[in-house]
């Protein structure tokens, strides 16, 4: 008996004595690859979960997905809308409003033309069919009504500057339902944490990619996030070369209809929730430096981590609003 009780109190003592495991889940979705981490006493595994709620989301807002939703209304079809598309319709509306439009989910129909969405590439794009296409642009042509999509006939809407970020959040709140309260949710670079990296006993550590053409991934600088979620856009990477030899950014002018012409290389924010911090990111990446300097401060809630490349050709970096240093 004295053996049984002794082997019990060691057992006690092992379990008190071991270190917080943080549970780690990870896979593909939305084209890229999600990396979660989170900790509970109960080591409960959310994987089937997180698969549920992408598959949601997906059928939701996915432009990829034939008879999504969002594909749906871009037929022209009348579609009742969830609640996902509901969210993400009204803060992309208010970050349009807040841009100037530099933020519009309706240029989907010319990132198509570019080659940069699911349709593919208009064959000989020229300044005519640009022209004929922004027609069809303008997401203060768009709204709600009796939880149904009000548009002109031609509106192609495109929420994949969003979504991604909204998909981050989704993932966040399912586990503050469940009482996580330390967590990183991660997919493909854009990122929101709650609490502290339990595995290290710190905050959450993350890095903001060094801008270059050649694929290599090295860190520009390396933050500790609290509290906040950080998504980044940049042009180094997703590109196209035409037949000439010329490089075009992802990144639409959403008033002109052409590629970015700006020197940001790469653009950092850092918000409350991850569909904010992405939208903001994508509309920074358009407007150039002086424009994001006078959003900046008007809007101290946004902290944004700019790189740019000056006139000798070299990097630059610029932090706006006490960015993590």
């Amino acid at each position: 008996m004295k053996k049984i009780v002794y082997l019990f109190l060691i057992s006690i003592v092992f379990s008190c004595n071991q270190e917080p495991e943080n549970i780690k889940i990870s896979g593909p979705v939305f084209g890229t690859a999600y990396n979660i981490q989170y900790y509970t006493t109960d080591d409960s595994n959310y994987k089937t979960q997180f698969d549920s709620l992408f598959a949601v989301v997906n059928e939701s807002m996915s432009t990829y997905i034939p008879d999504s939703k969002i594909s749906r209304i871009n037929k022209g079809e009348s579609v009742e809308l969830d609640a996902h598309f509901t969210r993400v319709f009204n803060k992309a509306k208010e970050i349009y409003r807040a841009t100037e439009g530099a933020f519009d989910p309706t240029i989907g129909s010319v990132v198509n033309a570019w080659d940069f969405g699911p349709e593919g590439k208009i064959t000989n794009i020229d300044s005519t069919t640009i022209d004929s296409l922004m027609k069809s642009v303008g997401y203060n042509r768009m709204g709600l009504r009796d939880n149904k999509i009000v548009k002109s006939s031609k509106s192609f809407l495109d929420f994949n500057a969003i979504a991604k970020g909204y998909g981050v959040d989704v993932i966040g709140e399912f586990l503050e339902s469940k009482n996580v309260t330390d967590y990183l949710v991660e997919i493909g670079g854009e990122i929101r944490v709650r609490g502290i990296n339990l595995d290290k006993k710190s905050p959450w550590k993350v890095g903001i990619d060094d801008p270059n053409f050649e694929g290599e991934q090295s860190y520009s600088k390396i933050i500790a996030l609290q509290e906040e979620a950080m998504a980044t856009s940049g042009t180094y990477r997703k590109f196209k070369i035409d037949d000439n030899g010329n490089r075009y950014a992802h990144i639409i002018d959403t008033k002109t209809g052409y590629p970015s012409k700006t020197n940001i290389l790469s653009v950092s924010v850092l918000a409350e929730d991850c569909m904010t911090a992405d939208a903001y990111a994508t509309a920074f990446q358009a407007m150039g430096i002086d424009k994001v300097k006078a959003f900046a401060e008007r809007h101290a809630e946004l902290k944004v981590f700019i790189i740019f490349e000056n006139e000798a050709k070299e990097f630059e970096t610029l932090s706006l609003n006490n960015f993590p240093e």
